[in-house]
């Protein structure tokens, strides 16, 4: 299985075991904890893995990764790095850049870029390189190579990608310099061909060069897939494998794939490129299951497949398949919410299904030991925290009976999945329904908990997953303590009632759906409505889509961009005066700014019920287990599958 994907490959002068590699990816570690990170990835079996953009100078202001790659005091750091990978034999390079205009001005440090356009993220206006500042930075990659060779690593990967210096130097759309560094495409390449031409001078073939190039850089003007392929042509006999990347500052999304984007959706921009090149080639873009990366490399669209945020939620993907264990791989759901969303939002690495992705050193990707005695717990509830707990508990030998009160299991993982969309969503809680019958845990289904239940079972601990449901009492947060007026008519829904997890719907255009969480369930929802050909206005009290998501370039852009290129209005930072028959009122709060919108269908999105009752009732009823109750997941009062999934992990770990 899988003979394709475990061909060793020779790329210069290394040899990659397979063809499962990492690109860079930011991480913004600790030293000691970036080693544990990519030590747990060369255990798992990656053939190659890129440690993440880092700044060959100290004009690279503002940079989330530490690793001082710009002075010689790194080579100690890749010395310590390469002898903990080398047994594994995992090859290690690193990726080498200046993001130019696309980082702000930090303390002492000017912006710069081929031209004087600002970025349309970071803003600011760049000052223009001038020839002497170029000479510098092209011998500040050379030293950055050198540097790498000098600490053991495998090789390097020029940036010239994603928007970054290189980049913008190359791109016709952001350089328009006039002297022999702008203009023809021979000038705008000046600058990475001198680049490349000064780190053969200095590590020769000594250690693998590889280069990233965009494939399609999204900006009106800019590089498309065949002025790419025209300068991976070029380039390719100075380097030794070519590795390709969509997306700009310009189109944010397209760099980081969130799961509105079909799989693989960047191999039709690679094709042209892909096709006329003899060096090896890597490519990525929500390439998600070995299967898919199989298929790529069999057929010929490249030798090796990125496979960043798989690998993030499971770093043992590659030896399991190798084993016949790929039912183990615990799947990536693409949301970008613990990795890239929680990196961006908060500095810290994450990842939704993995509670140890980024703390390697503190936690063990699976609970391991046993407990001073194993025990019978009852958890009720089947959602992602119900399920997570029920395998963990399996996992450490106790004695799992989960009682689920529906007819399957899932939990509002189930009801999100079932959106345009969002399927993906759902791969983590079919995997562990899975898990379930692999490890014996006793399921039931269609049952009711209640005290003459819980003597029957006669646990030791009781593990309270019930999760949450709509309101259906016209809360909203602006007015929290006055019902909304209209609530109750029959043409207003909740997002379970779209979905088909409700009572009756019969919907009818105009729609408006009220945001009041600024989470995805309102743009689930107007996708629905959109894909039954009516017009819809979301109404949010956020003054954006989403806005309460982590980073939203990265979680909400793709979704933004899809609805709003369809029969949809977007109305930010009002609330819901009242509903009649054909209407919505709203109005902006504290001011006596009203409006009127047609409404046919109405969704309110408000914040759930946390479903405690149960649990404040068992309580009640056997005070002598009150210590021994636990309530995870949105029954706790959290809100999403990241919260529930972590919280009922550790929960169960630390028993």
């Amino acid at each position: 299985m899988y003979e394709q994907l475990f061909q060793p490959i020779h790329v210069g002068p290394i040899t990659i075991p397979n063809r499962i590699v990492r690109s860079a990816h930011s991480t913004a570690l600790p030293l000691k904890r970036l080693i544990a990170y990519h030590e747990a990835r060369a255990v798992g079996g990656v053939g190659m893995s890129t440690l993440e953009a880092t700044g060959v100078h100290l004009s690279s202001p503002a940079m989330r990764s530490i690793i001082p790659l710009h002075d010689d005091s790194v080579i100690n750091f890749y010395k310590e790095l390469s002898s903990a990978l080398k047994p594994h034999g995992m090859k290690m390079l690193q990726q080498i850049y200046h993001p130019g205009s696309a980082r702000g001005p930090g303390k002492g440090t000017t912006q710069i870029s081929s031209s004087a356009i600002p970025n349309p993220h970071v803003g600011g206006i760049p000052v223009e390189m001038t020839i002497s500042m170029i000479e510098e930075m092209v011998e500040a990659f050379a030293a950055a190579a050198r540097r790498c060779r000098d600490g053991g690593l495998d090789g390097i990967d020029i940036h010239a990608s994603s928007g970054y210096l290189i980049e913008q130097f190359l791109s016709p759309a952001n350089n328009i310099r006039t002297d022999n560094y702008g203009g023809s495409l021979e000038n705008r390449m000046r600058f990475l061909m001198q680049i490349i031409e000064a780190i053969r001078e200095e590590v020769g073939n000594d250690i693998c060069v590889g280069i990233r190039l965009p494939n399609e850089e999204y900006i009106p003007g800019g590089l498309t897939a065949q002025d790419n392929a025209e300068i991976a042509k070029i380039v390719e006999p100075h380097v030794d494998y070519i590795s390709l990347h969509m997306g700009s500052y310009w189109r944010f999304h397209k760099l980081l794939s969130p799961m509105d984007d079909p799989l693989g959706h960047e191999m039709p921009a690679n094709e042209p490129i892909t096709k006329q090149l003899t060096k090896p080639t890597i490519v990525v873009g929500r390439i998600m299951t070995l299967d898919h990366a199989e298929t790529i490399v069999k057929d010929g669209q490249a030798d090796m497949v990125s496979m960043v945020r798989a690998l993030i939620a499971d770093p043992g993907l590659v030896n399991k398949a190798k084993q016949g264990q790929s039912d183990l791989i615990r799947p990536c759901i693409g949301s970008n919410f613990g990795c890239v969303g929680q990196i961006m939002s908060t500095g810290k690495l994450g990842c939704v299904v993995n509670i140890a992705a980024a703390q390697e050193t503190e936690i063990t990707f699976e609970p391991t030991g046993k407990p001073a005695s194993a025990e019978k717990i009852l958890i009720v509830g089947g959602g992602p925290a119900g399920l997570e707990a029920a395998r963990t508990a399996a996992i450490l030998g106790h004695e799992v009976h989960l009682h689920e009160a529906t007819k399957q299991l899932g939990g509002q993982v189930a009801i999100a999945a079932s959106a345009p969309h969002r399927a993906d969503i759902g791969a983590i809680t079919r995997w562990l329904e899975t898990e379930m019958e692999r490890l014996d845990v006793n399921v039931t289904l269609n049952s009711l908990v209640d005290p003459d239940l819980v003597d029957e079972i006669n646990p030791d601990r009781i593990v309270l997953a019930t999760g949450s449901t709509p309101r259906d009492d016209g809360f909203q947060l602006t007015t929290p303590i006055s019902p909304l007026k209209g609530f109750d008519l029959k043409h207003v829904y909740t997002s379970w009632d779209i979905f088909g997890f409700g009572g009756k719907v019969t919907t009818q255009g105009p729609a408006v759906v009220f945001d009041d969480t600024g989470t995805f369930e309102a743009i689930s929802v107007a996708d629905a409505l959109l894909e039954q050909g009516m017009h819809v206005t979301l109404v949010s009290r956020y003054e954006s889509l989403g806005a309460s998501l982590p980073y939203p370039p990265a979680t909400v852009e793709a979704a933004k961009e899809r609805l709003m290129s369809q029969n949809f209005d977007f109305i930010g930072g009002h609330y819901v005066q009242g509903i009649t028959e054909d209407e919505v009122m709203i109005g902006v709060p504290f001011t006596e700014r009203k409006r009127r919108l047609n409404a046919n269908t109405v969704a309110l999105i408000t914040y759930n019920h946390p479903n405690r009752d149960l649990g404040d009732y068992l309580t009640e009823q056997l005070p002598e287990m009150e210590t021994r109750i636990h309530t995870v997941g949105d029954a706790s009062g959290t809100n999403g599958i990241q919260a529930a999934i972590h919280q009922a992990a550790n929960l169960i770990r630390s028993l």
